[in-house]
């Protein structure tokens, strides 16, 4: 007589489900702990040094003088991403256009901007006088000079901020827009000219919407990118919020403690963008 398996097994039978515990990792718990102490030690350093002047912190924090800074950055960050945006679309819908004279102009605007360095740009458009002192606009032959003026009246170290930044945006922006036009698939466009819609209703009622779930996230990133990228107007003596630090500083000598106040506002601002963009992304998320 052959036994069954209840029969050959030692001890009662196993009743109810049985309960799986986590493996332990003791490394990772004392890795945590180790890397805990570290950051509190570095803390403490900072909190207690009298080095940080943290009294001269709290005093200009919330000066007039930081805020406008702080005004100026926010709008020069809002100025370059509008221009950004729809510079770099037309780029991206001319890189992709049939004609070959188009295709090349967005190629070398896209090689030319981000093959130079932003500060190079900056400085070049402020220095723009220099190579054309006069500006004139009039119809040829007809009435040649109905608008002139001086361009140092034009370029200004605020106009000249906007053009360098926001050149240079469209430059990067146009490769995420047409990153993000050729994650669509290419058979909805040959379904949509199927059905008799012409290239503009194709590109806004079927390419660019679901483009848009792969363009958002890197224009977050470059809006975070831009906003601590408008420090280097300061170079051009524009009263961003890093020159109105430096302002400060430059009198005072008080140096650290104006940059730990430059560091907060810049912080704040990007937490608040990185915010606002997560919550953009889940909305899209849902939509889709």
């Amino acid at each position: 007589m052959i036994a069954g398996p209840a029969a050959t097994l030692p001890g009662p039978p196993l009743e109810g489900t049985i309960r799986v515990q986590p493996r332990r990792h003791p490394a990772r718990i004392v890795g945590g702990l180790s890397l805990l102490l570290v950051l509190l030690a570095i803390l403490r350093s900072v909190v207690a040094n009298p080095n940080f002047q943290w009294q001269v912190v709290g005093e200009y924090l919330f000066a007039g003088i930081i805020l406008q800074g702080l005004a100026t950055t926010l709008a020069l960050t809002g100025c370059t991403m509008l221009i950004g945006i729809a510079g770099g679309t037309v780029l991206a819908l001319m890189r992709q256009a049939d004609n070959p004279i188009t295709a090349s102009f967005a190629s070398a605007y896209i090689w030319l901007f981000r093959g130079t360095p932003l500060l190079v740009q900056l400085l070049f458009w402020y220095n723009l006088a220099a190579l054309y002192p006069v500006y004139r606009f009039g119809i040829p032959w007809l009435a040649p000079d109905l608008w002139h003026g001086s361009v140092n009246d034009l370029i200004t170290p605020y106009s000249a901020a906007i053009l360098g930044l926001g050149l240079n945006e469209a430059a990067y922006m146009a490769e995420i827009v047409r990153a993000g036009i050729g994650s669509v698939d290419r058979g909805q466009t040959e379904a949509a000219m199927a059905i008799g819609m012409h290239g503009t209703q194709i590109m806004r009622r079927i390419v660019l919407p679901q483009a848009m779930r792969v363009i958002l996230p890197p224009t977050g990133n470059q809006l975070i990118g831009t906003l601590k990228t408008t420090s280097l107007v300061s170079v051009i003596s524009l009263s961003d919020l890093l020159y109105s630090a430096q302002t400060i500083y430059s009198r005072t000598f008080q140096t650290v403690p104006l940059l730990i106040v430059a560091c907060f506002w810049y912080l704040t601002a990007t937490t608040l963008l990185s915010g606002g963009q997560t919550l953009l992304e889940r909305a899209m998320s849902r939509r889709s």
